[in-house]
């Protein structure tokens, strides 16, 4: 069984294929924030790198959010143009849950933070367990305030990671206990994706296309800067 993973709800862009054997082929790109020209190009990358067809892949896996509307927009069209193509499944893992799993082998209370722009941020908090790593609150938006009274709630060593932690650090750092993860962990990655997605294959977790959702939180900035006209005028 391959398993494609695409990844966009970030500043960062990329895919990834994998399987039972674990990830065979994987691009990654930051700067530019160029989703829709390279996503494409990156998908056929990586089947030339795996010597695979993309006829081959049995499941399309996505990145569903929170992010950044307009990346996650490009990745869950595409994502679903393809699974629609080749009539396959799809599996989609909250970005969240991709910036936990990294740091599933450590002790500390995990707590993911995506920059959300608007002084505001996606987070959610984890904890360790065999095989991976289980998550303590639901997906949240809210200020970095809102993320340091929250640490202070859960009274335990705590290790940040994601694009928000690094922005809004000198708030958050005001916690004696807290750590902060490699900035090379900071966005979601397509690699993560395509391991937790094969596991929930296995378990035939999956839906159609046209059932998966993307988890926003919060409304697009272009519908947020319309309704604020409108109440101005």
């Amino acid at each position: 069984m391959l398993i494609l993973g695409i990844e966009s709800a970030t500043q960062q862009v990329g895919c990834a294929i994998g399987g039972h054997e674990g990830v065979i082929a994987s691009f990654e790109a930051t700067r530019g924030r160029r989703h829709a020209e390279t996503l494409a190009p990156a998908i056929q990358f990586c089947c030339r790198t795996a010597d695979i067809g993309l006829d081959e892949i049995s499941v399309v896996a996505v990145d569903i959010g929170p992010g950044l509307f307009t990346g996650m927009r490009v990745g869950l069209a595409t994502a679903k143009g393809i699974a629609h193509a080749l009539r396959v499944p799809m599996i989609g893992i909250p970005s969240l849950d991709l910036l936990a799993f990294p740091l599933r082998h450590g002790s500390r209370i995990i707590a993911t933070v995506i920059d959300a722009r608007r002084g505001e941020v996606f987070y959610a908090f984890y904890r360790q367990v065999p095989g991976g790593v289980q998550r303590l609150s639901l997906p949240a938006l809210g200020s970095p305030e809102d993320v340091l009274a929250d640490i202070y709630a859960l009274g335990d060593d705590v290790i940040c990671v994601g694009d928000g932690a690094l922005r809004y650090r000198h708030t958050l750092k005001e916690v004696r206990s807290i750590e902060f993860a490699d900035p090379g962990l900071a966005h979601p990655s397509p690699r993560p994706l395509v391991q937790l997605a094969h596991a929930k294959a296995l378990r035939e977790e999956w839906v159609n296309p046209w059932e998966l959702e993307p988890l926003y939180l919060r409304k697009p900035d272009a519908e947020i800067n319309w309704s604020s006209r409108v109440r101005s005028a």
